[in-house]
């Protein structure tokens, strides 16, 4: 369970500012123009004192994509950047690495293959300090896109999209398990991903399923409250309530049925709390 520091909790209906939280983005933030979610994550990780770890393991080109990063903190005037560039699994181990970790105040997981993101770090010494810095609030923790994708314990690996939910649409693995109650998936309206969703929800309906579109951003603040930015929306999927599905009982391309879930959008300045299951509009200006 997501545990942040208790600044951030609810307040009259609305987040406080915090510096710590894990930030989910859908993917193609915007790098160029305003910048607007990457600026909210050099904020919370302390503005000219942010000390920044870039994670590009996920990309095949790592340098490259590290590098890329390295160079929008550099121009917004963060002190100190390193990017872990990790190529073999063994390197998670290496103290030197989690060295690298100790002082920064902020971390960012850039897209990719999120299977190959896991392969590198899951269940590494460095990435079980990661997990646990950004569970306690200690650290300001981003993914995007395939960084994103391996936010929960279950994960979307991959799978299609326009069709009927089901079984066959979604390929499940393990994640890193840093919001466990979550599964994510990214690039959502942009490339058709409702149905994915669905039937991964289907498969594992004791978690939100978390659909966030490119350029936009879940912030996950503590005590389980959500509060989406960026320009596109946040689909959240609640199946606890539901009352039936067939999908232990058919085949893996048949069409699932899912009766009584609930559904949120959620677009700029509106936010969701996980455990009243309750969504809030921004207060009027």
């Amino acid at each position: 369970m997501l545990q942040l520091e208790p600044q951030s909790l609810l307040h009259q209906g609305r987040p406080q500012s915090t510096r710590t939280s894990v930030m989910v983005i859908g993917g193609a933030e915007d790098k160029v123009h305003g910048r607007e979610i990457l600026h909210t994550f050099f904020a919370r990780a302390g503005k000219a004192e942010a000390r920044i770890a870039i994670i590009p393991c996920a990309s095949r080109e790592p340098a490259v994509i590290g590098e890329r990063y390295r160079s929008i903190f550099q121009e917004m005037g963060a002190s100190e950047i390193k990017i872990l560039d990790i190529r073999e699994r063994s390197q998670g181990e290496d103290p030197i690495w989690q060295r690298d970790l100790d002082d920064c105040t902020g971390v960012f997981m850039t897209g990719g293959d999120q299977l190959r993101l896991c392969s590198l770090l899951a269940d590494t010494p460095l990435m079980e300090a990661v997990r646990l810095k950004a569970q306690l609030g200690q650290i300001v923790l981003a993914g995007t896109s395939a960084g994103a994708a391996v936010m929960g314990h279950h994960m979307i690996a991959g799978g299609g999209s326009g069709e009927s939910p089901n079984r066959a649409l979604v390929d499940m693995a393990i994640g890193l398990g840093i919001i466990p109650e979550v599964i994510v998936d990214q690039h959502f309206h942009n490339r058709n991903r409702m149905a994915r969703l669905l039937s991964a929800i289907a498969m594992h309906p004791d978690r939100h399923g978390i659909g966030i579109d490119e350029d936009t951003c879940a912030i996950f603040e503590g005590e389980g409250l959500i509060r989406v930015m960026g320009k596109g929306t946040v689909t959240i999927i609640d199946a606890k309530e539901s009352t039936y599905t067939n999908s232990a009982g058919v085949g893996a391309t048949d069409p699932l049925s899912l009766h009584h879930l609930r559904l949120h959008i959620l677009s700029h300045g509106d936010c969701y709390d996980l455990h009243r299951k309750t969504a809030t509009a921004p207060e009027p200006a």
